[in-house]
This record gives structure tokens, sequence and C-alpha cells, in this order.
């Protein structure tokens, strides 16, 4: 009877993760595929081309991450307040991680329009990307907007267990996106050939896109987040202490997570155009299937954020250690996959065999490591997070990459000269460190909390 039981619940709880976790990995994986495509695109007017926009990407990548960060902390209190079918208190999350968002992507837009020379210089010393890039970060100036607006209503959406949604809006925006950049890029259709410059603006359309599409789902078909414009301010002194306390942390891990990730192309791309055309184009690849295991993590948020909002705390800390489970087998899973594909993906890049090489050398040490790297991304932003045990998720995520990454990357790269796919290697003995560390905290149950228990009060 008790094995029956024990069936039943694993049938449910993958029926569940399905429903949450595949929209969720299939939007990641549209978002991947289709950024895989706008590389190639670009990769095909030569490697100098496609290491402008892997480095010109980098200050939109930090500025998402802040967005990200902030509304994962908010994601917190989403979840668990819709385990407690508190509709009211997700409205006011999300309009005060709008307002948050919106502010901080003001300033982005005016520094990137007005300076994007100098945002370049910050990642690169070589002339000739740093001259194509400056037109890829200028154009592509407003997309911060439209980001600040886009993300909070996206995690509101998916901690409400809406995935689809998400889902169709990326279908809309990506596919929009990958169309623009063959018209823009390649001046087709009558429009003018803009080269790296067309892929900024193709996604700034598609971004302005998204905007309209999030309006029209969430407040002209009236879906559940939905509700008057008071309704998303007016907040409470406590509840705005709470949530930031519990924000901050995870806007500043992701925050300086980017940066430090930008630190490894400052590192990578002093070492030539080449070398880090090789790095963006295995980057690339790599989200293919990197980005839909961490599917997994936004989930575990989810599905565990509900039962702390219940108030069932060793229920929630058994599905976590399941799903945790179900993770490791994914990234051992995808990390062979990955290589398995490594060359004929790679036979889609206009590389010159030099650069085919180093970008292969470096997508197996990319796959040899995913289950690492999984595994900890999980752990981070979906089982510390979900309990609000967020400074402690930034703190080892933050000091891992900045103490361990960053050094190495500099060294390996500029003191050492090793080659490439070696200061790739380098870089990643942060996450095997970072593996134990994680894992004797989850044991520890100190992230099993309920973080919404009077909050007005």
């Amino acid at each position: 009877m008790a094995e029956e039981r024990l069936d039943k619940n694993t049938r449910l709880l993958y029926r569940t993760l399905v429903r949450v976790a595949l929209p969720i990995a299939l939007q990641s994986l549209i978002g991947s595929s289709l950024n895989l495509v706008d590389n190639m695109m670009v990769g095909s007017l030569g490697e100098g081309p496609l290491a402008a926009v892997g480095v010109g990407v980098q200050i939109f990548l930090i500025f998402w991450m802040i967005c990200y960060g902030f509304c994962s902390g908010c994601a917190t209190f989403m979840a668990q307040f819709w385990g407690a079918k508190d509709l009211p208190h997700i409205r006011r999350t999300i309009g005060f991680a709008f307002t948050c968002c919106v502010t901080v992507g003001l300033i982005f837009t005016l520094v990137c329009f007005f300076a994007p020379g100098t945002i370049m210089r910050i990642f690169t010393n070589i002339p000739e990307i740093i001259q194509l890039g400056i037109p890829y970060v200028k154009i592509g100036s407003p997309c911060f907007v439209c980001i600040a607006v886009a993300v909070p209503f996206e995690t509101a959406l998916r901690a409400t267990q809406q995935t689809h949604i998400p889902l169709f809006v990326s279908i809309i925006v990506f596919s929009s996106n990958t169309f623009l950049n063959y018209v823009f890029i390649f001046g087709h259709f009558g429009a003018p050939r803009l080269g790296v410059a067309g892929a900024a603006l193709a996604t700034t359309i598609a971004r302005v896109i998204q905007i309209a599409a999030i309006i029209f789902v969430v407040f002209i078909r009236k879906n559940k987040i939905s509700g008057r414009l008071p309704e998303f301010f007016g907040w409470q002194k406590k509840f705005v202490t709470r949530v930031i306390r519990n924000s901050l942390p995870t806007t500043f891990n992701e925050m300086l997570w980017a940066l430090g990730f930008s630190m490894y192309v400052a590192a990578f791309a002093r070492i030539g155009a080449t070398e880090y055309a090789a790095v963006q184009a295995s980057n690339t690849i790599q989200n293919l299937l990197q980005m839909a295991g961490f599917s997994i993590g936004d989930a575990l948020l989810i599905l565990v954020g509900q039962r702390l909002g219940e108030g069932k705390l060793d229920e929630a800390f058994g599905l976590a250690k399941r799903l945790l489970r179900i993770a490791v087998i994914v990234g051992i899973v995808f990390g062979g996959l990955l290589i398995l594909i490594a060359k004929p993906v790679l036979r889609l890049f206009a590389f010159t065999p030099e650069g085919n090489q180093y970008a292969f050398y470096i997508l197996i040490v990319y796959g040899a490591t995913m289950v690492f790297t999984l595994y900890n991304g999980i752990n981070i932003t979906g089982v510390l997070r979900c309990g609000g045990d967020t400074r402690f998720a930034m703190l080892i995520d933050v000091g891992s990459v900045w103490c361990i990454g960053v050094p190495l990357a500099f060294l390996s790269a500029l003191v050492f000269h090793w080659p490439i796919f070696f200061c790739v290697l380098a870089v990643k003995v942060e996450e095997i460190t970072k593996c134990g560390i994680l894992t004797y905290r989850f044991l520890s149950k100190k992230w099993v909390r309920n973080v919404i228990h009077n909050i007005d009060e």
C-alpha cells in the first residue's frame, strides 16, 4: 500500500514537473536556438563581428542579471503568496519589482546611448572589436527599459504556475528577432545592409514586441495577476523591508556574478579575436542545453516555495531533494549530449581551422563540467532562494567567481598565456569548489523557511 502511494506521488511529481518546467525549458531552448542562429548570421560576416557582438552584449547580460536577480528575490514571495492564495500581495510585489527595475533600466539606457565606446573599452582593448561594437551598444540601448518591464511580469506568471504564457511570448519575440536579423544584417526585402548594427536594431524591435505581447496577455486578456493600477502600488513599510532584505542579496548575487562572467570576457577577449569568437560560439551552443536544464531550478523555486508558503516544511525539503537528484541526472545526460553535438554544430559557423579547434575543445570542457554547473545553479536559484536563504547564496556564488574564477581567468590568459580551452577549464575550478559547499548547506536545512508570515504586521 505504501509502495502504491509512493508510486502515485512520484507520478504526480513528474506530471507537475512537466507542466511547470517543460514550458520554461522550451522557452530557454527556443531562445538559445534562435540566439545560435543569430550568432551564425553575425558569424558569417567574420570572426571580428562575432567577437564584437559577444563583447557588446555583456552590458545587456549584466543588466538582465540585475533584473533577474531582483525579481528572483521577489519570486520567493510570489511563490509563497501563491501557496497562500494571496493575489493582492502578488500584485504589490510585481509593482515594486517593476518600479525598481525600470528606474535602473533608464540609467543603463542613458549611459549606453551616450557613451557606448566607454562601455566597449571595459571589456576589450582590440580596436577592431571596439569600433564594430559601438553601434551595437548604442542602437540596442532602449532594450534596457524593455527588459525592465518584461522580467517582473514573466517572473509573476511563472510563480503563479502559468509558465506556458512566457513560452508563447518568447516564441513570438525570438522568431521576430531572428527574422529581423535576417532582414537588417544582410539587407533583405529592401532594407539597408547594416551588419552588426542590424543585429542591435532587430533585437530592439523584438523587445518592443515583447512588451506589447505581455501587456496584451496580462491586461487586455485580464490574466489572474492583472488588476487596477493602485493594486500594484501602495506598499506597506514592513512589506518593502522584507522584500528588499530578501531581494538585495539576489540582486548583488546576479549582478556580481554577471560582472565576474564579464571579467572572463575581459580576459579572454584580450587574447585575440579568433579565441574570443570561439568562446562566444561555444557559450551559445552550450546554452542550448544548459538553459533548458536550469528550468528545473525555476520549477523547484515555484513548487517548493508553494509548499513553504503552505507551511509544509518537511514536505518542501523532501521535494527539493528529489528535484536535485533529477538535476544531477539531467546534468550528466546534457553534458554528454553537448560533447556529441559539438562537431556537427560547429560546422555551421564560418570559423578558421584554428577557431574551430578552439571551440571544439571548449565545448568538451563545458560538457564534462555541466553536471556541476547545473547542480550549483539549481541549488542557488531554486533551493536557497525559495526559502529566502539569499544571503548565503550570494556569498558562495559571488565569492567563488571573484575569488577563484576571475583570478584564474586573468592568470591563465594574460600571465601564463595558456591556450584558450585551458583558460576555460581553469575557470571551471570554481564550480567544483562550490558544489561541496552547496551540498552541505542544503543538508543543513537552514534554508527551509516561510518568509511571508505576518508580512504586513
